[in-house]
């Protein structure tokens, strides 16, 4: 199944994708809650659901013609990776990391799909990175490798996008990565049925007007899906409508020469095999 998220009469809602249009899924299955995270905490069976809907006469509204939200606006938590490619690991001069490099996004950092992804005034330093969305379906502690991807509702394309100057003022990147209306995510959710356990073996892109600037796979992540859950449920709880970031591969703007930076006007586009492209443009912030 796949999903998306629009805005519509003041408020976010969860619509079920068929083909290039899109159904309401609360509207036709009203059990379901229109907000995803909400939904995946009901327990509800989004499936079941997903798959009524389809089936039924439910009215479908056009997708180009909608204005897409982040795939979950608030979710719960968002626990991104950093290092997380052996190749990106080494572009910034570092060697394999021995344990993940986790950090914290907010939701007031989230941006949604085709909006503005603003600048800040205090930085010209705004780089791009593509990577893979992990949706937390179910309450999961101490997982295992044999059950982690149990855990695992679907998967989307998120853009980090970092203020680096910020980022390298203190040994926390949590400054640099939280900025408002930096972490494009969406436009699409893919159910974790549809793809390869753990979404693996997939093309990650990032384009800069049109221009490649990353291109990897999925499969060379340092730790994979499973293991990160894993390693992350030693400590905490992951919940319904919790957000994994899974890193980024070579080729961000900061590691090369000369740094290549976005800038007002720019078209950034992050593409995952499988899954979607995210698009978003630059802009700067106003005085």
């Amino acid at each position: 199944m796949r999903f998306t998220t629009f805005h519509h009469n003041g408020q976010d809602r969860l619509g079920l994708i068929d083909g290039d249009q899109v159904i309401d899924l609360n509207q036709a299955q009203p059990q379901v809650n229109a907000d995803l995270r909400l939904a995946l905490k009901s327990g509800v069976d989004l499936t079941a659901a997903a798959k009524a809907a389809l089936a039924s006469s439910a009215a479908r509204l056009p997708m180009a013609s909608l204005q897409l939200a982040p795939m979950i606006p608030e979710p719960g938590k968002i626990i991104c990776l950093g290092l997380n490619y052996f190749d990106h690991a080494k572009e910034g001069g570092r060697d394999k990391p021995e344990y993940p490099w986790f950090f914290l996004r907010s939701a007031s950092s989230l941006l949604a799909p085709n909006a503005k992804a603003i600048r800040p005034r205090v930085s010209e330093r705004f780089d791009y990175e593509a990577e893979l969305a992990v949706v937390i379906g179910k309450t999961v502690k101490h997982a295992t490798m044999d059950n982690a991807l149990d855990a695992v509702f679907g998967y989307s394309c998120f853009n980090d996008i970092s203020v680096r100057d910020y980022q390298k003022k203190t040994p926390q990147w949590t400054i640099g990565k939280n900025f408002d209306q930096t972490g494009g995510f969406g436009p699409v959710l893919v159910s974790a049925d549809e793809l390869p356990p753990g979404a693996t073996d997939l093309r990650i892109q990032s384009r800069l007007n049109g221009q490649i600037m990353q291109d990897a796979n999925t499969r060379d992540m340092i730790w994979g899906v499973a293991e990160t859950i894993t390693l992350l449920t030693e400590c905490l709880t992951l919940e319904p409508g919790d957000l994994i970031i899974m890193g980024t591969p070579a080729g961000v703007g900061q590691a090369r020469t000369p740094p290549v930076w976005m800038k007002h006007g720019d078209t950034i586009e992050i593409e995952i095999e499988h899954i979607g492209l995210l698009h978003n443009t630059i802009q700067d912030e106003a005085a």
